[in-house]
């Protein structure tokens, strides 16, 4: 009776605790019954998230992060996962993630309180800056240059608030025009219907422009953009299952290969900021 008596009481604590680690309402739950994760990305946000031109799979620095992710957590549930890949665009991606449709977004999204009512963040994963590409026969060499020239961004974008308030700060003088996305923006410029591009700056590095030489992109950095995971608003059991992956990633040095692998190429070495975001996010288990 007693060993009987032990049994019951164990399998009981192991219940309680299986349940505190994957709740109910927890996406994890789903996840584990269906031994699937959805992960959304974006088509055309090299070198952070975009299609391989030639296996049309979606690869990128955040889709890396994103993988070694699903390996964790895998491994935590005892099985293999399978990745359901799920596209998302500029417009779409938090409502996508808030709506169940993607459990996370593996672009370049970055943190802010207002996106924070609607979907959570994990660590951050990378700190860019907002950057602007000018046609090159403007002659502008700096943004303080800036006399009244039309300058493109997508809308509804952190890269939009950043010059909306630049200019209300009258830090600097242009026009501001909103366009649908990167696509519109960067056709735009090459139309000439526009002097210049504003966007982040390894965006920019990584667009297809069709005569790159008739371009320039002017050194200053226009804001601060700290890039995430997005994840479920509310889910801490998924948002820890990410943070607890990322954080080993950081700790083991890892981060350096997913880094070197997608910036080598163009001579990018993480500097004292990205630097310290990685030492940050080497939380202690």
């Amino acid at each position: 009776m007693l060993r009987i008596a032990i049994a019951c009481v164990a399998l009981i604590v192991s219940a309680s605790l299986a349940s505190a680690q994957t709740p109910a309402d927890s996406r994890l739950k789903r996840i584990s019954d269906t031994k699937t994760i959805k992960l959304g990305y974006r088509a055309a946000a090299a070198p952070f998230s975009f299609v391989h031109p030639q296996t049309k799979e979606p690869v990128g620095y955040t889709v890396d992060l994103c993988r070694l992710a699903v390996d964790a957590i895998g491994k935590s549930l005892n099985t293999q996962l399978k990745i359901e890949w799920v596209e998302v665009t500029t417009q779409n991606r938090f409502d996508m993630v808030a709506q169940g449709k993607a459990d996370m977004e593996c672009g370049s999204s970055t943190i802010t309180l207002t996106r924070m009512k609607q979907v959570d963040f994990s660590l951050i994963t990378f700190v860019e800056s907002t950057g602007l590409v000018v046609r090159a026969n403007t002659g502008l060499t700096k943004a303080g240059d800036l006399n009244g020239q039309k300058i493109a961004v997508a809308a509804n974008t952190t890269n939009e608030a950043a010059l909306s308030g630049l200019l209300k700060q009258g830090k600097l003088k242009f026009t501001l025009v909103p366009v649908k996305d990167r696509d519109a923006g960067i056709a735009a410029l090459e139309k000439g219907e526009v002097d210049g591009y504003a966007s982040d700056k390894l965006l920019l590095v990584g667009a297809r422009f069709q005569d790159a030489k008739a371009l320039t992109m002017l050194p200053d950095d226009l804001s601060l953009e700290p890039y995430a995971i997005v994840l479920p608003r509310g889910d801490w059991a998924l948002r820890l299952a990410v943070n607890s992956a990322l954080a080993e990633v950081f700790r083991s040095g890892a981060i350096f290969s997913v880094f070197g692998k997608w910036f080598d190429q163009i001579k990018l070495k993480p500097g004292p900021v990205l630097l310290a975001v990685f030492s940050l996010g080497a939380l202690p288990q």
